[in-house]
């Protein structure tokens, strides 16, 4: 058969497609009504899942059979999401636990950062608050969210992501684990210098410490002194301070020049990071779930359940209510094995109609949501 004639053919069909899926959603808008009068749930997970058993069983081969249990399972999910806003514009939507204000509170507050003096999370807390703000420092990242949680501070600033190393894993997990939300972010450039001594030479060094992102975001320098030995400490400050009441010659910390001059401590080389715009995204976390007018990026996590295709289906809620995921992360899920948590960022702001409907579709499909924040 010409190739011109197969293509009119398609042609034919396509158009008997879009105007036999235009009557479905038809039909499905007349379910959408059925369930805002009945208050009957979008989406049933095991009805859909007869569907797709049905379809795929009347296909004539093993490979239309799963062409047919994919088709039909984008077009039920398309389905669902018109459900979703047509239930949007009826009132009917979820609770997203919000509250929207006009400014962070920043009057009479105190503010917690893990580490001692010097740390890189003190300084992007004073970028944020502001140097005369009420700081102090606690030893792990998870005493300053309890801190935070247990409303002895105000504010926590954790570290989430750098430039060179990537993502903050752990405080990934702490967002799950303590009730505190994502109100605000900041940037802060990353410079590490090597410290030593007073006296020191570099030529004295034969151990570094620092924390462990300090130490893999120079770790082309480091590498070249394939003597030295590195040891992992909770903050690069604290690498700093260890340096400075060791008082020995042959240990270094990778730290900021701030801290040396903190601590006394002699640079022995200047921006030892590989990536020379290295920086590090830092967060602020409160309490409450608030968020800023005019606040454009959603933090969200969620957990999927173990079977092909749910991933994929959960993303297609934002992009059926065009909305703009800007970064995802996954973490293992404690206890349950080769199953993972979704950390999803973003455009846009809880008070618009897009990011609720999309949101509205993966608190109906997914489990142990979780919105972490909105904040700019």
């Amino acid at each position: 058969m010409d190739l011109q004639e197969i293509r009119k053919q398609l042609d034919v069909i396509d158009n008997e497609i879009v105007e036999l899926t235009e009557k479905r959603m038809k039909l499905c808008a007349d379910v959408a009504e059925f369930k805002i009068q009945t208050g009957k749930a979008v989406y049933d997970r095991e009805r859909e899942q007869q569907k797709l058993d049905a379809v795929s069983a009347l296909a004539h081969s093993e490979f239309n059979s799963q062409a047919m249990r994919e088709l039909f399972s984008q077009m039920m999910t398309i389905s669902r999401r018109y459900q979703y806003q047509m239930l949007a514009e009826h009132g009917m939507e979820v609770d997203m636990g919000f509250l929207e204000v006009e400014k962070l509170p920043t009057e009479g507050i105190r503010v917690v950062y893990q580490g001692v003096e010097g740390a890189y999370s003190q300084a992007a807390a004073i970028q944020y608050f502001g140097e005369n703000t009420p700081m102090y420092h606690v030893k792990t990242w998870d005493d300053a969210m309890k801190e935070v949680e247990e409303e002895r501070a105000d504010y926590a600033v954790l570290p989430i992501e750098n430039s060179s190393a990537g993502a903050v894993t752990d405080n990934y997990d702490l967002l799950v684990k303590y009730q505190n939300y994502i109100v605000a972010e900041v940037y802060v450039p990353i410079s590490h210098a090597l410290l030593g001594t007073p006296d020191a030479t570099l030529s004295d060094v034969k151990t570094v410490f620092s924390h462990p992102q300090a130490l893999m975001q120079s770790s082309v320098f480091l590498n070249a002194h394939r003597e030295w030995k590195q040891i992992s400490v909770e903050n690069t400050a604290v690498a700093a301070k260890k340096v400075l009441e060791d008082n020995d010659v042959t240990q270094a910390a990778v730290a900021s020049e701030i801290a040396g001059k903190l601590y006394g401590l002699k640079v022995l080389e200047h921006a030892i990071q590989y990536n020379k715009n290295n920086t590090t995204r830092f967060i602020v976390v409160a309490k409450r779930p608030i968020y800023e007018k005019g606040a454009n990026k959603v933090s969200i996590c969620f957990e999927l359940p173990h079977v092909s295709g749910s991933l994929y289906n959960m993303l297609g809620n934002f992009i059926f209510n065009q909305v703009n995921m800007m970064k995802i992360e996954s973490r293992p899920i404690t206890g349950k094995t080769w199953e993972y948590r979704f950390f999803v960022d973003i455009e846009g702001n809880l008070a618009e109609a897009s990011v609720r409907n999309a949101l509205k579709g993966i608190f109906s499909e997914a489990s142990n949501v979780k919105i972490l924040g909105n904040y700019k």
